[in-house]
């Protein structure tokens, strides 16, 4: 492990209020929190804090543009206009967004750009599709014409995560305005910035009052508002497990919205000896460390067959402790902090967890420096199912190397989880890929590669990984209600 250090750059720091109505305001209780910067620990500025009265506000917004406002009357053409308008703007703007992000976030700054355009690509795919939602003529029994007409679901309360902020930012956004949605969207309490800034970007772009409105606040009160809101027609979250669990609840206390979820996983990643190991090596060290590890669909469970097991592990180590850790402004840093404290003792706490349960701890386990949120990579080697390091989701640079004997092992072993979100498999065997892809219950199943992703490739998870799918065709399919009309020729 090798640590860059680089002179703190400026950042140019955009909104600090709420998006309401294309207006930036402060909120009704006028408080303020702190988003901190996760390479040093210091303030970088206070936000406006929203709360229930707040999204009461946005919800009316968002509401009066769905119901009487220009959104209404705009055609579907005009929507995808606009949404190319937004991604060309986004583009315009990449280095200073791509900059705030790994400020707020810690991401390393290639990290960062390469988000942003996983962003552009989202707003330009769905801006393709606005005009393209369409229903179907239905060839019932006796002398009626039916047919179908997908319409936008209404008010939608959308409330994203901090690891991909500006990416999880378009990916609810673009499907959902697409549509012909309104919105109320709530940032992560930890990376409200760069969407704060989007924000200024949605009202360049021309989108009309209430059709977007941006909130920073908390989950428990800002988020927990929107979720039990009785005049919002559907909620999309992604985030934690249990949070999906308190969603679903609040859905059901209140008017049934609709709700899709992306939620944690604990996603099998593996290697057959078969495989090309250069290529499966460095794959699975991408797929765990990417993002400091704080990814839902890491590679965290890495099962490697026994016959290629000890080279394998020894070399992912020297891979791990060559892995450069330090300033995310630096360009050759490839591992920023951990977003905050919380987690940072966190992941912390299950490095401590391993080495109790008696797994191999091999490199890494310990603070890099003396300020920020920085974790060495860590690998364990000889873990068990059994082991809290293998069963929960550790959002950090802790890779958990597991040995199996055959593909009929692996695979029970594999869905032997609550989760479901991916799984990844390396081989040469076109018939194993084909077994694995078949037969381990996820909802993206990589083969020869891990996180790949394209606007046009649905995402979403089996089991306690969610409910719903986004992007792709299939993203479109979570914003619209189907409305049958029968007439009598």
């Amino acid at each position: 492990m090798v640590t860059a250090t680089v002179p703190e750059q400026q950042v140019k720091i955009g909104p600090t209020q709420l998006l309401i109505n294309n207006e930036w305001v402060e909120s009704v209780s006028g408080r303020r929190f702190a988003t901190i910067n996760p390479a040093t620990g210091e303030v970088i500025c206070e936000v406006a804090e929203a709360d229930a009265p707040d999204v009461d506000k946005a919800v009316q917004a968002a509401r009066n543009a769905f119901n009487n406002g220009e959104w209404r009357r705009i055609s579907a053409t005009r929507r995808g206009e606009l949404l190319y308008k937004l991604a060309d703007l986004i583009e315009q703007n990449i280095d200073e967004l791509a900059r705030l992000e790994t400020l707020d976030n810690g991401k390393p700054l290639q990290e960062s750009l390469g988000d942003l355009g996983l962003v552009i690509a989202c707003y330009r795919y769905y801006a393709g599709w606005a005009d393209k939602v369409q229903g179907k003529t239905i060839p019932i029994s006796g002398p009626y014409f039916c047919y179908t007409r997908h319409e936008p679901v209404g008010v939608v309360g959308q409330i994203i995560p901090w690891n991909f902020p500006l990416l999880m930012q378009a990916w609810k956004l673009a499907p959902a305005l697409a549509t012909g949605n309104t919105v109320v969207l709530k940032t992560a309490e930890q990376t409200p910035l760069s969407a704060l800034r989007v924000g200024e970007l949605i009202i360049e772009a021309g989108f009309p009052p209430g059709v977007v409105n941006i909130l920073s606040g908390y989950g428990p009160t800002a988020g927990s508002a929107i979720a039990r809101h009785m005049d919002i027609d559907k909620v999309a979250f992604t985030g934690s497990t249990e949070v999906g669990h308190l969603i679903l609840e609040a859905s059901a206390k209140s008017n049934l919205k609709r709700v899709t979820l992306e939620l944690g996983g604990k996603s099998p990643n593996i290697v057959f000896a078969d495989a090309d190991m250069d290529a499966a090596i460095a794959g699975a060290h991408n797929a765990l460390y990417l993002n400091q590890g704080q990814c839902c669909c890491a590679g965290s469970r890495l099962f490697v067959e026994e016959k290629c097991y000890d080279d394998f592990v020894a070399r992912t180590v020297e891979k791990a402790q060559q892995r450069i850790v330090g300033n995310p402004f630096d360009p050759q840093t490839e591992q920023g902090p951990q977003v905050d404290k919380e987690q940072f003792d966190k992941v912390m706490s299950y490095i401590e967890s391993g080495m109790r349960d008696g797994a191999q701890m091999l490199c890494g386990g310990n603070r890099v420096g003396e300020e920020g949120f920085f974790i060495a990579p860590t690998v364990f080697a000889d873990v068990r199912d059994d082991m809290k390091i293998a069963q929960e989701e550790i959002f950090g640079p802790v890779m958990s190397i597991i040995k199996f004997k055959d593909i009929d092992e692996v695979i029970q072993r594999a869905n032997a989880t609550m989760y479901g979100l991916a799984a990844g498999v390396w081989t040469k065997d076109i018939t194993k890929a084909h077994a694995i892809a078949n037969n381990v219950r996820a909802g993206t199943i990589w083969v020869n590669c891990y996180d790949v992703f394209d606007a046009a490739a649905p995402f979403g998870g089996f089991k306690q990984s969610g409910i719903g799918r986004e992007l792709g065709e299939y993203g479109l399919q979570q914003y619209t209600e189907v409305k049958t009309v029968t007439i009598k020729l």
